[in-house]
């Protein structure tokens, strides 16, 4: 069966009557009167050889066939609707900036702040992107991103934004904790990892402390679960000090004995070379970089 143009109008009808379960309220949501809304319905249902709703005196029940039109018509037309606004060029597309970052820095150091951003430039829409893989800044991809590394990515502009520092914590519940008094104590501890280029063999080394062996009892892809570890008792966790700092705040976890060990790799607001960046965009750059990172 082919979907003619004149489909859309009888499906966005149904559709919405199927909602409101009600004709007038459609009716008044599409601007059309009660009949015309009823007339497309039963157009649609004359087409399609079912009956979509049972009629009532208070209104309409969708039958199971209507229901699973509904559901279909619904997650269509919000699909159509998102993607028609997304090509639209309209303001709110204008003040729109996508930013893709780790979810670890978003969850626990970019979220806290973004009130202050919010207060500041009320006009600016944000889309805030997390995964762990190295987002491709094509056309249609995000504005900007921050990410953690060297400092040099091939075709991106990058501004350092903070440095990083990494040290042992644990849970105040933590069994033994006392008994922690020294980095060697430390490495006989049940050790917990996330996939950071820079970790345990090395803060070890930093503390002198040798000949330990350094197999870690639970290993994250994310920093943010390694932190959720450590704060449920399940070991002591090389933190990072940007993704820590909430859990030490409240009390979830603590510092243990041993150097800071500063990080290899900063935090980078990072864009496509190529292109100057649009000016909403510029302007959460330049709020980033008005933060105290100290």
């Amino acid at each position: 069966m082919g979907m003619r143009a004149d489909w859309l109008s009888a499906l966005a009808a149904f559709e919405s009557a199927a909602r409101h379960q009600n004709f007038a309220h459609a009716a008044e949501e599409l601007h059309l009167t009660a009949s015309a809304v009823s007339h497309q319905v039963r157009k649609l249902e004359a087409r399609l050889g079912v009956t979509l709703f049972r009629r009532h005196a208070r209104g309409v029940i969708l039958t199971p066939a209507g229901r699973q039109l509904a559901d279909t018509a619904g997650t269509a037309l919000a699909d159509l609707e998102s993607v028609l606004a997304s090509l639209r060029p309209g303001r709110d597309q204008r003040q729109r900036v996508r930013v893709t970052t780790l979810h670890s820095l978003a969850y626990t150091w970019l979220l806290p702040r973004l009130p202050q951003f919010a207060r500041l430039h009320p006009d600016v829409r944000l889309d805030i992107e997390t995964d762990v893989a190295l987002t491709r800044f094509d056309d249609g991809g995000p504005d900007l991103g921050i990410r953690h590394g060297p400092g040099q990515w091939h075709g991106l502009a990058a501004v350092r934004l903070m440095d990083e520092r990494l040290f042992p914590v644990a849970s105040p519940q933590f069994p033994g904790l006392a008994a922690i008094a020294t980095p060697a104590a430390i490495a006989a501890s049940p050790l917990i990892a996330d996939h950071a280029r820079q970790g345990w063999h090395d803060w070890f080394r930093l503390a002198d402390v040798h000949g330990a062996r350094v197999e870690p009892r639970f290993t994250f892809t994310d920093s943010t679960d390694a932190m959720r570890a450590a704060a449920a008792g399940l070991g002591v966790a090389l933190a990072r000090g940007r993704i820590v700092q909430p859990y030490l705040d409240a009390g979830q976890l603590v510092k243990l004995p041993g150097p800071e060990m500063p990080g290899r790799w900063g935090y980078h607001i990072v864009y496509p070379a190529h292109r100057r960046l649009r000016e909403p965009a510029q302007r959460f750059v330049d709020w980033l970089l008005s933060l105290d990172t100290q």
